[in-house]
């Protein structure tokens, strides 16, 4: 699984809406849209605290295996 499916998966599975993720990270909505879709790939710095908002390590989120929780 992508980084950009995974980070999506998670965010649902914790009821997160793009929106307060974003402003979470302290990016747009639009920027967390186009990582979720594979536009764009979130910088080193916007990676840790996307594990951080998210709940799980960044290794978890560049991980190709099949997510579970």
């Amino acid at each position: 699984m992508s980084i950009a499916k995974r980070m999506k998966r998670i965010r649902t599975d914790r009821g997160l809406s793009q929106e307060r993720l974003a402003e979470q990270l302290n990016v747009s909505r639009q920027t967390v849209s186009k990582w979720e879709n594979g536009l764009a790939v979130p910088s080193g710095d916007n990676l840790n605290q996307l594990g951080k908002a998210l709940g799980v390590s960044v290794d978890f989120l560049q991980r190709t295996e099949k997510y579970e929780i």
